[in-house]
C-alpha cells in the first residue's frame, strides 16, 4: 500500500510535529497492511468431479428441480458443524421416529440433519433437515438427476453400492468408476453427491480373503478413491459397533485413507440399533460414538425395518436411538 504524504516546507512547523505525523503514518499503514481478509462462510458449489479449484457456475439447474448453491468449489462444505456438534443422517422413517420425543427433536433442531428419502418419497414435516435421496443403482441415480425425478429442494443424493440384488453387478465390480459417473451428474446439477460403500463388496472385489472383512476392505483403498469423487462418504462401520476397539480401528484408518485422498472430504460412520446378530444396547453405540467422535463429521443413525434391504435385522430400537441422542452433550 502506497500512502503518500503531501510535502510542505521544512520551517513551515516544527521538527517534533513533522516527526509524530510520520510516525502516526507509519503505524496506520503497518495496521492496514497487517489486516487479514474476511473469512466467507457461504456454502460452495459442489466440485466438479475429480476436480478442484473455482466453479465457475451457480444457479438453479433447469432439469433437475434441485436448488443449485453457489461459492467456491474444491472446500468442504461449510454448512458442517464443528466437531462438537455431529451431524446426522437419518432415513426419513427413522426421523419421525426420533422426534416424537420432544428433547430429542430440539436437539436434532440444533444440529445439522441430512434426511435420506427414496425416490418420490416427500420430506418429513417438523424437522429441519437436508433432503438426499438414496440409491442403490448409479444408473438409477443418474437417471432420476437427468430425468427431473427429485423433489425441489433436494440437497444432495446418496449412492449406496453393497453387494446385493438392488445394486448392478457391473457397479459392484466397479464401485468407483460407477461413483464417479454419478459425482459428474451430481455436480452438473447442483447436488451433493454422499458415497456409502458397504463391507460386503469385498466378496466381490475381494474374494476369498481369510482375514476380516473390515481389514480386506481397507487393503481395497475403497474409501480413498471414493473420497476423491465424492462430497461426502459415509463409512458402513455398523457391523463393528458392539466391539469399539475394532470399530474405532476401522473408522481411524478410513478416515485417514480419505482424508489423505482429500483433504475437504466430509466423513460420516454408520451406527444401527438393530443390527444382524446379537442385540446391541445404547451403551455400545454411545462408546462408539465417543471413541470417534474427533475422527468423523456426523453419524448416519440407523433404525432398519425388518423386510428386502435387511432381511436378517433384529426389530427395530427407536429408543435406542432415542437414548444416544439424550445422553449426548
Amino acid at each position: 500500500m502506497d500512502i503518500r504524504q503531501e510535502q510542505c516546507p521544512l520551517d513551515s512547523r516544527p521538527r517534533g510535529a513533522a516527526l509524530a505525523v510520520t510516525l502516526v503514518a507509519a503505524l496506520w499503514v503497518l495496521a492496514a497492511c497487517s489486516a487479514g481478509p474476511t473469512r466467507s462462510h457461504s456454502s460452495p458449489q459442489p466440485r466438479t468431479s475429480g476436480t478442484s479449484g473455482t466453479s465457475g457456475t451457480s444457479g438453479t439447474s433447469g432439469t433437475s428441480g434441485t436448488s443449485g448453491t453457489s461459492g467456491t468449489s474444491g472446500t468442504s462444505d461449510a454448512s458442517a458443524p464443528p466437531r462438537s456438534s455431529p451431524a446426522w443422517l437419518l432415513t426419513r422413517s427413522a426421523a419421525s421416529q426420533l422426534i416424537a420425543d420432544p428433547a430429542v427433536r430440539a436437539k436434532l433442531q440444533g444440529a445439522l440433519v441430512y434426511e435420506i428419502l427414496r425416490p418420490r418419497q416427500q420430506r418429513l414435516v417438523g424437522i429441519t433437515a437436508k433432503p438426499v435421496v438414496t440409491f442403490a443403482s448409479a444408473t438409477a441415480l443418474e437417471d432420476a438427476v437427468t430425468g427431473g425425478r427429485l423433489p425441489a429442494g433436494t440437497y444432495g443424493v446418496l449412492y449406496d453400492p453393497e453387494a446385493w440384488s438392488f445394486t448392478p453387478v457391473a457397479e459392484q465390480r466397479d464401485p468407483v468408476q460407477a461413483a464417479t459417473r454419478a459425482a459428474a451428474v451430481a455436480h452438473a446439477h447442483g447436488l451433493r453427491l454422499i458415497v456409502a460403500p458397504a463391507l460386503n463388496l469385498t466378496t466381490v472385489l475381494a474374494p476369498g480373503r481369510q482375514q476380516p472383512r473390515w481389514r480386506a476392505f481397507l487393503d481395497l483403498n475403497l474409501v480413498a478413491r471414493l473420497a476423491a469423487v465424492a462430497d461426502i462418504v459415509e463409512i458402513q462401520a455398523q457391523s463393528l459397533e458392539r466391539d469399539t476397539a475394532a470399530y474405532t480401528a476401522f473408522v481411524r484408518a478410513a478416515t485417514s485413507q480419505a482424508s489423505a485422498a482429500n483433504p475437504r472430504v466430509i466423513m460420516l460412520a454408520g451406527l444401527s440399533t438393530n443390527p444382524p446378530g446379537a442385540p446391541v444396547d445404547g451403551q455400545q453405540l454411545t462408546a462408539a460414538i465417543r471413541a470417534t467422535r474427533s475422527m468423523v463429521d456426523g453419524y448416519w443413525l440407523n433404525i432398519p425395518g425388518q423386510g428386502p434391504r435387511c432381511p436378517t435385522c433384529n426389530p427395530p430400537r427407536p429408543d435406542i436411538a432415542i437414548q444416544i441422542l439424550q445422553s449426548l452433550p
